[in-house]
């Protein structure tokens, strides 16, 4: 499930002026992103991460507010825009349990497309992502099992697993998980998708 289900135009200069700069279009993905954000809540059921003994799962040892949760998913996620230079990324914000759908702790998640340049090479370009952010602290890990030209990345409690959609080679996607510090009480909150693609409006 996509964010943006598709970019037509090239990318780059000399090509068609980019569809996205029309006020109409914009509409579309904003609509767009509201969809697939509320269906794309099937990633968090089928990825989320437990990686903490169950101990340190329940009592985590600095809990985190809703603030800090978010800020710790979204400031990576903007320097993994700027530093790879992710063309036009749209991104959606969401705390999710850690445990099941419901209970805490939470975790900050992003799921978030951007466009694959023209012309490059899918598996070259992801390797070159990986590689510049390899040299920003950021430390590449094990490849993610059934995803195109997949790398995940750690770094600071941050995990970003980064690849190409599967249904739309022009695409990429990237998914950064937070830390489960978040013990605030959200059990009767609605699960809701934020929509936060103006975070990286200087890159669009």
């Amino acid at each position: 499930m996509t964010l943006v289900r598709r970019v037509n135009r090239p990318i780059g200069d000399g090509g068609p002026v980019d569809w996205l700069s029309s006020p109409g279009a914009r509409a579309l993905v904003a609509a767009a992103l509201v969809m697939s954000l509320v269906f794309g809540g099937l990633f968090v059921s089928i990825d989320r991460l437990h990686s903490s003994p169950s101990n340190s799962l329940n009592h985590p040892a600095h809990p985190a507010s809703d603030s800090q949760s978010k800020t710790e998913v979204v400031e990576p996620a903007k320097q993994i825009v700027g530093l790879a230079r992710l063309p036009r990324p749209v991104a959606g914000y969401i705390l999710m349990s850690c445990k099941n759908h419901d209970d805490p702790p939470y975790q900050g998640a992003i799921y978030m497309t951007f466009a694959v340049p023209a012309g490059v090479r899918a598996d070259t370009y992801f390797r070159s992502v990986a590689a510049t952010l390899a040299a920003h602290g950021w430390h590449e890990g094990l490849e993610p099992t059934a995803r195109v030209y997949g790398k995940t990345l750690y770094k600071d409690g941050v995990t970003a697993i980064i690849y190409r959609d599967s249904d739309y080679p022009n695409l990429g996607i990237a998914r950064l998980y937070g830390q489960c510090r978040n013990m605030s009480n959200h059990r009767n909150d609605m699960t809701a998708w934020t929509d936060i693609s103006d975070q990286f409006g200087q890159v669009r």
